[in-house]
């Protein structure tokens, strides 16, 4: 894996989420509750605090969880919830060392269908279906991870040519766009939910 992704609009940043497996999942993890960005910032942050180029998922499993809220909690906090999201990365770094020896790109090698990727980023302690298929986008529309049947698996996320989620983020023109699209879904969901009172 080695691509040029522009999720944090932060060259460093990016840098490390296009060769880093990890953090190109720790970003999706923190991604929530924030601006993009900011999430997708998160694991250069955590790694440079680390003392680290890159992020390890047998040494963040390891380090002692006050002391990794703690980490995550310095200025500038890397979410606006650092002491929980530090105790989500943990346990989605001990899921990968048991189950995958810490390898995170070992979720997506040798899968054969979008449905067995989907199914497998689904069992990742805080993927629920949605940041599954986000992920499973952007597998497929950046970074060259296609088993058969992969845009089906991601759903709507998975459409070529649109500007629904990360997967679409390719620059600031498209990242435009992406929020655009949220904004518009929130509103209508706030619509909705206001003529069923």
């Amino acid at each position: 894996m080695d691509v040029t992704l522009h999720l944090a609009q932060d060259p460093e940043a990016d840098e490390l989420l296009g060769r880093s497996p990890l953090a190109a999942l720790v970003g999706m993890l923190l991604d929530q509750q924030v601006p993009m960005e900011w999430a997708f910032k998160g694991p250069s942050t955590i790694a440079r605090r680390m003392g680290a180029e890159d992020l390890d998922a047998h040494d963040i499993a390891a380090y002692d969880p006050e002391g990794f809220a703690a980490l995550l909690s310095e200025k500038p906090a890397v979410h606006r919830y650092p002491g929980s999201m530090a105790g989500r990365v943990q346990q989605l770094c001990r899921y990968l060392v048991e189950t995958y020896d810490g390898d995170a790109e070992a979720v997506w090698q040798g899968v054969s269908t979008g449905k067995e990727l989907l199914k497998r980023l689904q069992e990742l302690p805080g993927f629920g279906k949605q940041k599954a298929q986000i992920f499973l986008a952007l597998l497929g529309k950046q970074l060259g991870v296609r088993p058969e049947g992969w845009r089906e698996a991601a759903g709507a996320y998975g459409e070529p040519d649109s500007f629904r989620s990360v997967a679409d983020i390719r620059g600031p023109e498209s990242l435009t766009k992406v929020r655009a699209h949220k904004q518009e879904m929130k509103a209508a969901a706030k619509a909705a939910k206001a003529s069923g009172k």
